[in-house]
């Protein structure tokens, strides 16, 4: 793990966080924002409330959260003996009407993650927890057996910032599950009142502990799995997943996780990484697709990440796809391009919106998992496509 390129690309998502979520009316907050931006930016306050773009699918979405006890593990970061925990929302094909909003996020995981950024004095806890969602709880699901997608986010970030792709997914037809794992984010509710902070941050600067956290968190998606589609299924709707339709994903770490879940466990047909630089080799994939999906200045063979892609690319036996999106940025693929262009937000050194970030990801990462879990051909990802002038196909 390179924790130096993580501070960089932080540096980048707080200032457009903070151009997207300034406080309306605080003079200081518009200064710090000019200033955050730099030259290379030009922004307007944010006034109206911020929200995720409405899924494509033709399904409404549900929503449950699941906190998952893993008691055959202890919890490496925990500051005690303690098992595994994982905070899990689960997004599921619904009927249209009936069921209740559901929060973004909670205001004290929102200021922990603004302090996290230090824009907590210019950037309301409060806006940002309260971006509008489309998944709601109580949702009644819609008969049928769906393929199951787990995603796990970046290092240090909370699974809510990859909710409008799950909301996305789930209003086309799949289960999907995002996973917050314990101690690895800046902060995430647990049942009980607690806020769990990243303990992990301090040792995964050393050496060698990208290795660990992957494989770590690819016991966790796997299991996610077990609780989700086993015998004793923690979830009230588990008799809507296929279990043998399952695809792993994630952004940065949490693709890498990814990669590393494949290789140890065999039902996981399908994995895509969004940006992160892989901890393990390809060994135990045996020819199941992979999708490498990524920034064009940093994953472009022959720079100096490009290499380390390079070397899990000659690895995969597989259906195999390593596509760049010019002038994107680490967080192009996660939400939050997405409220930071709700601001009007224009980074000169990630000049791609936050509307295209969204669609570019959306229609490759479901596409492939359209393609790969159920059997349907995609022409998109056959090569470069007319309505995506954006994204290469490396190594055709």
């Amino acid at each position: 793990m390179t924790m130096n390129r993580t501070t960089v690309r932080r540096s980048a998502l707080v200032s457009a966080l903070v151009l997207a979520l300034a406080l309306p009316g605080t003079g200081a907050g518009a200064a710090f924002a000019a200033d955050a931006g730099g030259a290379g930016a030009t922004h307007q306050v944010a006034t109206a409330p911020l929200h995720l773009p409405r899924p494509t699918g033709p399904f409404a979405v549900g929503r449950d959260t699941l906190h998952l006890v893993d008691k055959s593990r202890r919890d490496l970061w925990a500051p005690s003996p303690s098992p595994r925990e994982l905070m899990v929302s689960v997004y599921y094909p619904g009927r249209h009407g009936g069921g209740h909003p559901t929060s973004y996020t909670s205001k004290e995981e929102a200021r922990l993650l603004l302090e996290w950024w230090k824009v907590d004095q210019q950037v309301s806890p409060a806006a940002y927890s309260a971006t509008r969602t489309h998944a709601r709880t109580g949702a009644r699901p819609v008969p049928g057996r769906f393929p199951l997608i787990v995603l796990s986010p970046g290092f240090t970030a909370p699974r809510s910032t990859l909710t409008h792709l799950a909301e996305d997914l789930a209003s086309r037809g799949f289960v999907v599950a995002t996973v917050d794992h314990a101690y690895e984010s800046v902060g995430t509710a647990f049942p009980g009142g607690r806020v769990l902070t990243c303990r992990a941050c301090g040792p995964a600067e050393k050496p060698g502990m990208g290795k660990v956290v992957t494989q770590g968190r690819a016991k966790d998606l796997s299991y996610v799995i077990d609780r989700l589609t086993g015998r004793k299924a923690a979830w009230r709707h588990a008799a809507m997943i296929d279990p043998e339709r399952i695809g792993a994903g994630g952004h940065s770490m949490g693709g890498a996780a990814a990669l590393a879940t494949m290789a140890a466990d065999r039902r996981v047909r399908a994995g895509l990484n969004m940006d992160g630089s892989f901890h393990v080799t390809p060994h135990g994939i045996g020819g199941r697709p992979f999708l490498m999906l990524g920034t064009a200045a940093q994953h472009t063979p022959g720079v100096e990440d490009g290499k380390n892609w390079d070397r899990t690319w000659r690895g995969l036996d597989g259906w195999k796809r390593w596509l760049t999106v010019e002038g994107s940025g680490h967080f192009t693929f996660t939400d939050i391009p997405v409220l930071a262009g709700q601001a009007g937000v224009v980074d000169h050194q990630v000049p791609l919106s936050g509307e295209r970030s969204e669609q570019i990801t959306r229609a490759y990462v479901r596409a492939f998992y359209e393609q790969e879990l159920r059997g349907t051909p995609q022409p998109l990802l056959d090569g470069p496509s007319p309505q995506h002038p954006e994204v290469t196909f490396q190594h055709r």
